[in-house]
C-alpha cells in the first residue's frame, strides 16, 4: 500500500509541475519541514529551511513572471520542457524501493508525461485567451494555474487518492483542448490554402 501511495503522491506533484514548476517543490518542502510528509532520503534536502527559502523565491519569481503580458508566452516556451523534466524528477524521487526499470518508466510516462500534458493544455489555454481577449484574460489564466498547482500539490500530500482522480480528469480535459487547438489550426490552414 505504501508503494501505491508514493506513486499517487509522485503523480499528483508531477501534475502540479505542469501548472507551475516550483510550487510543488515549495509545498513538499514545507510539508517535509513540518513533518507532515516523510521525504525520501534522496530528496530530504528540500525539507530544509534554506531549500524552502530558495523554492519560495523561485515560486514568487515564476508567479510574477506570468503576470507580465508578453513574458508569459516566453515562460510557456521554457516551462513545457522544464515541467517535463521536473515531473520526471518528482516521480522518480518519490517512487522508491522498486525495480529501476519500473521506477523510470513510471517517472517518464506518468511523471513527465503528465506534467507535459498539463503544461501543454495551459499553454494552449493562454494562446486562446490571448486570441479572444487580446491578452487581458491571461492574468485570470495565470491565477488559475497558480491555484491549480497549489491545490493539487496539497491534495497530493494529504489526499493522494483524490488527487489521482482530479489529475486524471485534468489530463482528459488537457488532451481534448490540445486536440481541438490542433484541429482548428489545421482547419484554418486548409481554408487559407483554398482561398
Amino acid at each position: 500500500m505504501e508503494w501505491v501511495l508514493s506513486v499517487l503522491l509522485g503523480f499528483g506533484l508531477s501534475a502540479a509541475t505542469g501548472f507551475r514548476i516550483f510550487v510543488p517543490f515549495f509545498v513538499a518542502g514545507i510539508a517535509g519541514y513540518n513533518h507532515w510528509l516523510t521525504l525520501p532520503e534522496g530528496i530530504a534536502w528540500i525539507g530544509t529551511l534554506s531549500a524552502i527559502i530558495l523554492f519560495g523565491t523561485a515560486t514568487l519569481i515564476e508567479i510574477l513572471g506570468y503576470y507580465i503580458p508578453w513574458f508569459d508566452h516566453l515562460l510557456d516556451v521554457i516551462a513545457t520542457p522544464a515541467s517535463t523534466i521536473a515531473g520526471t524528477l518528482v516521480m522518480s524521487s518519490f517512487v522508491t524501493d522498486i525495480d529501476p526499470l519500473l521506477k523510470w518508466t513510471l517517472a517518464i510516462i506518468a511523471g513527465g508525461g503528465t506534467a507535459t500534458l498539463i503544461s501543454g493544455g495551459t499553454a494552449a489555454l493562454r494562446i486562446a485567451s490571448t486570441t479572444v481577449t487580446g491578452g487581458a484574460g491571461n492574468s485570470l489564466v495565470a491565477t488559475g494555474e497558480i491555484g491549480g498547482a497549489a491545490v493539487i500539490s496539497l491534495l497530493a500530500i494529504f489526499i493522494p487518492v483524490i488527487t489521482a482522480i482530479v489529475v486524471s480528469i485534468l489530463l482528459i480535459i488537457s488532451i481534448r483542448f490540445i486536440v481541438r487547438k490542433i484541429k482548428s489550426r489545421r482547419l484554418a490552414k486548409t481554408s487559407i490554402k483554398n482561398v
